[in-house]
């Protein structure tokens, strides 16, 4: 049984029976199209009767055209929904003035032309470049050349990293954000680099000038209202004109050739004065040394001295002859002499114990010599003493 004939779907045989099956989807197209044709004044189907077209009811216009208004309403009604990601915020206006800021998630707003939605990403990361587009050797002159506090001028290429912070501002406080952000930028560094000398911006001193710009961008744009966060300035390259820079080599070599001179001079100057000032000291200690001896030296022979007076005092005889034996002992034995009495006329042998002595230890004799000279210096004034005591005794006992 075909789709197309009549009696599909029917169980009996007769044309109008109770028990009829499904209805005939032929006969329920063609009664939709001719309902159709009605509402819009088009003739019926070919199963109608052979009279004229029947002109449409104002009830049939007016349930037409309500449904086709309906039917533009949903769909004017549902293109107000929009949707904002985790990364966007939603800035709804009403009849171009700012609304509302809405959170990530579906939204809806009264459609267009009574409100429309801007969304904008707060996460993205945005970049604009200074002095360069894309590669560093593409330079941008313009925007590259400025000039230094010691009237000098280098060439910079830095770029700037921002984010939304807020986007009304973004949207409604300036026209252009990017060229904003790109002018406020030049400005600052331009600012910060006439502050400076060059060599500072050359070598030591780019970390500091990218955070002071970056501090310096972030007041302006807040004056501005532009809604901006700056994240990070970073510095591409800084260096000489390409026209300079045969000279500027020479005086970097030139600089490098003081600096190294600095650095041995002030090597050899670590090298001379701690030497210089270690002698000063040692020889101000032994200055030192020699002055607390001979001052103690002093005070003991005063000492001494008042003694012997006190005792000279008590016994004059006796006190010489004890000094003047004393002082015998002391110069005889320090040399190696031998006193003969020529006047007894006596002959005498003498056995030089000193000389075979020194002769199988030369090495020891050698280091009593050298430590001998030491105390050398104090042996002349006993003779001295012995000498004066010996003429003091010479004229007591003279008559």
């Amino acid at each position: 049984m075909s789709l197309n004939d009549p009696q599909w779907g029917r169980r009996g045989g007769g044309g109008g029976g109770g028990n009829q099956g499904p209805p005939d989807l032929d006969e329920l197209w063609r009664n939709f199209n001719q309902r159709l044709a009605g509402i819009f004044g088009r003739r019926g189907g070919s199963g109608g009767s052979g009279g004229g077209a029947e002109p449409p009811s104002l009830r049939q216009l007016g349930g037409g055209f309500g449904l086709l208004v309906g039917l533009v309403v949903v769909v004017w009604l549902a293109s107000g929904f929009y949707i904002v990601d985790e990364s966007q915020r939603g800035v709804v206006l009403t009849f171009g003035k700012y609304a509302e800021t809405t959170r990530p998630g579906l939204r809806w707003r009264v459609p267009y032309p009574v409100q429309s939605a801007e969304v904008v990403n707060v996460s993205q990361v945005r970049t604009v470049e200074l002095g360069y587009r894309n590669n560093v050797k593409s330079k941008v002159l313009r925007e590259a050349l400025m000039l230094t506090d010691d009237e000098n001028i280098v060439d910079i290429q830095f770029a700037v990293q921002y984010t939304v912070k807020d986007p009304e501002d973004f949207l409604f406080s300036v026209r252009r954000p990017e060229q904003v952000v790109m002018q406020v930028a030049e400005s600052a560094m331009r600012e910060i680099v006439g502050k400076s000398s060059m060599d500072f911006v050359l070598y030591e001193g780019r970390e500091q000038i990218a955070a002071a710009t970056q501090k310096l961008m972030q007041d302006i744009l807040d004056r501005y209202k532009a809604g901006v966060s700056i994240s990070r300035v970073t510095m591409q390259n800084a260096q000489p004109p390409e026209q300079v820079q045969e000279a500027f080599n020479d005086a970097v070599k030139a600089k490098q050739d003081l600096e190294r001179q600095k650095n041995e001079g002030q090597a050899y100057y670590n090298d001379v004065v701690p030497k210089a000032r270690g002698t000063a000291s040692r020889l101000s200690e032994e200055a030192s040394g020699y002055r607390q001896r001979v001052v103690a030296n002093a005070e003991g022979e005063a000492a001494r001295f008042r003694l012997v007076l006190a005792e000279y005092a008590k016994a004059p005889a006796v006190t010489r002859e004890r000094l003047y034996l004393e002082t015998m002992q002391q110069i005889l034995s320090s040399t190696s002499k031998v006193m003969v009495d020529a006047r007894a006329g006596g002959n005498l042998l003498m056995l030089p114990l000193d000389k075979i002595l020194q002769m199988p230890a030369t090495g020891a004799a050698d280091g009593l010599a050298g430590a001998r000279p030491a105390e050398a210096p104090a042996a002349p004034e006993q003779p001295a003493r012995g000498r004066d005591s010996l003429r003091t005794r010479d004229r007591e006992s003279r008559p």
